[in-house]
């Protein structure tokens, strides 16, 4: 029986081609952190940081100077979902089909359909996570991007270029509405003929100010918090700082909210937010000037869609196959299939009952953005 997955492999990566798919604009983009070795949930991923170093003067001396120590931090993240999904067959079923579609195909195009739907939750588990944690937005909440040329690029750039990030491998990810305004830009100024052989695979479209430019289908709407009249404590602020209490008005503030002060252009991203005068937290680097010694008036944007930009190594997502005792289980058959589409890796499993069998595709995963000031939000 060890052969049941083996024999039937090429049905599967042959369906997973062929169903419908949403496009995936976030997984390709980030950093993916697929490891061979089974986790369970609530399992920890480890990564290192290093913090950015103090000048010192050259001084010529026949002694070495001694360095100055530096410190490295240990940062983690958690395995936070843990799902499956059960395909049962019956030895009735199996003979049943067989007369028509046939077993393997349709079995190939369930296991499809299960990498789909695991798939989709984990870009959507991304593109939720990301937005919340972004450090600042540009554009105009409600009004979808690239009205009529591509400097909404060059702007979210900006933000990402101010912030540090390295420029190495930068993402934009837009949802479908916003992609296909760029798509119909890009047509019209002859930049859909740059040569570019991605178009149709993985949600890229082009490659604009040196992003790629991707659309997903689980890009996600914010709908703003109800705070009202609220202002900054009258201690001041100077720039960089993170924790902004906040006084006299009312209502919800609530994570992801973009917010603005008076006298300072930049749209902030509330990471921590407040259901009544309390403190917010806004993301690293924190403020980019300073606010007053005085009540200075504190506005919530509105509601938006969340396109994001992003440098690769700002977030992560790590994905393992599902604990199992001693590596095994009841299953009789058991492999790592790797979607051709995502490229994410599941478990399949087949278990062998009275008259029955039943396939499972699962997987483990978590997310974590890793550096907020390397995600930026171009509002839409």
């Amino acid at each position: 029986m060890a052969n049941v997955l083996t024999d039937l492999a090429a049905d599967i990566y042959v369906a997973a081609d062929t169903i419908s798919r949403e496009v995936t604009g976030f997984i390709p983009a980030v950093t993916l952190n697929g490891g061979a070795q089974r986790a369970a949930k609530g399992d920890t991923v480890r990564s290192h940081f290093t913090r950015t170093p103090s000048l010192v003067n050259n001084t010529p001396s026949m002694t070495i100077p001694e360095g100055t120590d530096q410190t490295v931090d240990n940062k983690t993240m958690t395995l936070t979902s843990s799902k499956g999904v059960p395909i049962p067959w019956t030895g009735e079923d199996i003979m049943s089909v067989d007369n028509g579609s046939g077993y393997q195909t349709i079995y190939g195009d369930q296991i499809a359909q299960a990498m789909r739907a695991i798939t989709n939750q984990i870009e959507t588990d991304a593109s939720s996570a990301m937005y919340v944690a972004a450090s600042r937005a540009y554009g105009t909440a409600g009004t979808t991007p690239f009205a009529s040329d591509f400097a909404d690029t060059a702007q979210i750039l900006k933000l990402l270029i101010d912030n540090g990030a390295p420029g190495l491998d930068t993402g934009l990810v837009l949802d479908t509405t916003a992609g296909a305004k760029f798509r119909t830009l890009a047509s019209s100024n002859n930049a859909d003929q740059a040569g570019t052989t991605n178009l149709l695979t993985q949600g890229v479209l082009l490659d604009r100010h040196g992003m790629k430019i991707r659309e997903s289908a689980q890009v996600q709407d914010h709908t703003k918090g109800t705070g009202t009249s609220y202002t900054s404590a009258t201690t001041g602020f100077a720039v960089g700082t993170t924790s902004i209490p906040i006084i006299t008005g009312s209502g919800t503030v609530l994570a992801g909210d973009v917010v603005t002060f008076t006298g300072d252009a930049n749209k902030y991203i509330v990471t921590t937010g407040v259901a009544a005068a309390g403190t917010i937290v806004i993301a690293e680097p924190g403020l980019r000037e300073s606010l007053a010694a005085s009540a200075v008036a504190m506005t919530i944007g509105s509601s938006f869609t969340a396109n994001c930009a992003f440098e690769r190594s700002a977030f992560e997502i790590a994905i393992r196959a599902p604990a199992k005792p001693g590596g095994r289980d009841a299953a009789v058959d058991q492999m790592m299939v790797t979607d051709p589409r995502s490229g994410l890796s599941f478990d399949v499993s087949v278990y062998e009952g009275f008259q029955k069998r039943m396939i499972n595709v699962s997987a483990v995963w978590g997310v974590k953005a890793w550096k907020p000031e390397h995600i930026q939000i171009l509002l839409g």
